[in-house]
């Protein structure tokens, strides 16, 4: 059929329906408007293409992301590592009789951390936060 229109009827759910009218009311369009252009999109020959490049955009993106995630987790492991070796090297070992002692410190001291770490991570600061905050302090000019 070349120029005039033809009418159809369709069934769409209700929830279909409501987000079709809410659309087209945000939109200021009619919904036979908007009907009309999704089938045109899903219809057209790139659509394909369309959505292909729409993918590898996500794609690029989260690539990215998790590409930034594992730098974060070998950072932590890293500065973990250093952290282990300098106290093993910084510790001298204990006598004999401070061996009990030092256990029990070491549990309360454990929980405290615990206890440190549950807090912060509920409700903050987070230490990126401090980093920053320690940048700026270190460097008024904010060069």
């Amino acid at each position: 059929m070349s120029g005039g229109q033809v009418k159809r009827s369709v069934r769409l759910p209700a929830d279909l329906a409501r987000a079709l009218a809410d659309h087209a009311r945000r939109r200021k369009a009619s919904q036979t408007a908007i009907i009309e252009a999704a089938l045109v999109s899903f219809l057209s020959p790139d659509a394909a293409d369309r959505l292909e490049a729409s993918l590898s955009r996500r794609l690029d993106r989260l690539t990215r992301d998790v590409e930034r995630l594992e730098w974060h987790v070998e950072l932590s492991n890293e500065t973990l590592a250093l952290f282990i070796r300098s106290w093993l090297s910084a510790t001298p070992p204990l006598p004999d009789g401070a061996v009990k002692a030092a256990h029990a410190q070491g549990r309360e001291r454990w929980t405290r951390f615990i206890d440190t770490l549950n807090r912060r991570m509920e409700l903050g600061p987070r230490f990126r936060e401090e980093l920053a905050e320690d940048r700026t302090n270190a460097d008024p000019t904010g060069s």
